[in-house]
């Protein structure tokens, strides 16, 4: 079976490059000029901390919204052009809640997207989708997330590469850990995968992501039921009209690019 983790004495890593869709863009944890940090971003800084000033290189390729063939189209030549120590590659999540979708096929196509990245960079760490109970539009796909879970993880075991487990990550099941729209992070949400993320490669990181959260006052009926019809109306409603119309969050959106720890730590530090 593939190891989760990494030993610290032998992760030396001096460049990273985040491959994927919103959940790697950061979207739910927006910075100060209308773009997202999100855990990539966080988790950058983890790895740059470990490095000598200025010797580290980052880039973020995600964009929200696409579909694992756009990833691999659009993205994996721009990494393995690069290259480097590290990559994360989270891809199939917008495949696999869209109807009719085989969560068997999808895994195919992921694992030879992988070959291309594996033969290229040192790490590649792959990311299984969240457990999905307690998200009104995407329960019902628990199984089929499940099913295509498995898929990811022996993949990795096939090819040795790390795995990010979010299934298993307990404390974002909390409601704090996600954005207003339910289907994205919030910042504490995107910065406890980040801590996880630093977990599976063996870092010492500065905080425990399944720390306990502050106790909530219980939620009336009517409270839940009212928090439910004002969700549907400003982005259920909205969600499944962009589907009815072929359209992506991502369209027209340009990934981040190159990102220096400096710049992602100002960005976070304006809106704290």
């Amino acid at each position: 079976m593939a190891d989760d983790s990494k030993s610290d004495s032998r992760v030396v890593i001096g460049s990273y490059v985040a491959v994927g869709d919103s959940f790697t863009e950061g979207v739910g944890d927006p910075g100060p000029d209308g773009s997202f940090v999100g855990w990539a971003d966080r988790f950058a800084v983890l790895l740059a901390d470990r490095r000598p000033e200025g010797d580290f290189r980052y880039a973020n390729l995600a964009v929200r919204g696409k579909l694992l063939d756009q990833i691999v189209a659009d993205q994996v030549p721009r990494a393995v052009d690069l290259a480097p120590d590290l990559v994360s590659f989270c891809a199939g999540g917008n495949d696999i809640i869209r109807p009719g979708t085989d969560p068997d096929e999808v895994a195919e196509r992921f694992e030879r997207a992988l070959a291309q990245l594996t033969a290229v960079s040192g790490t590649v760490m792959v990311t299984t989708g969240f457990d999905t109970r307690g998200v009104p539009v995407l329960k019902h796909l628990r199984g089929k997330i499940a099913t295509y879970n498995g898929h990811v993880r022996a993949i990795a075991d096939r090819y040795g590469c790390p795995v990010l487990d979010l299934w298993s990550l307990r404390s974002v099941q909390d409601r704090r850990a996600w954005d207003a729209d339910r289907l994205h992070l919030s910042p504490e949400g995107h910065t406890r995968v980040a801590l996880r993320a630093g977990q599976v490669l063996g870092l010492d990181v500065p905080a425990d992501p399944e720390q306990a959260w502050p106790a909530l006052p219980p939620r009336g009926a009517f409270d839940v039921r009212r928090d439910n019809v004002a969700w549907a109306r400003e982005f259920l409603v909205p969600w499944i009209g962009r589907r009815l119309r072929g359209e992506s969050s991502g369209d027209h959106v340009t990934a981040k690019g190159a990102l220096s720890p400096d710049d992602i730590r100002m960005r976070i530090a304006s809106v704290a």
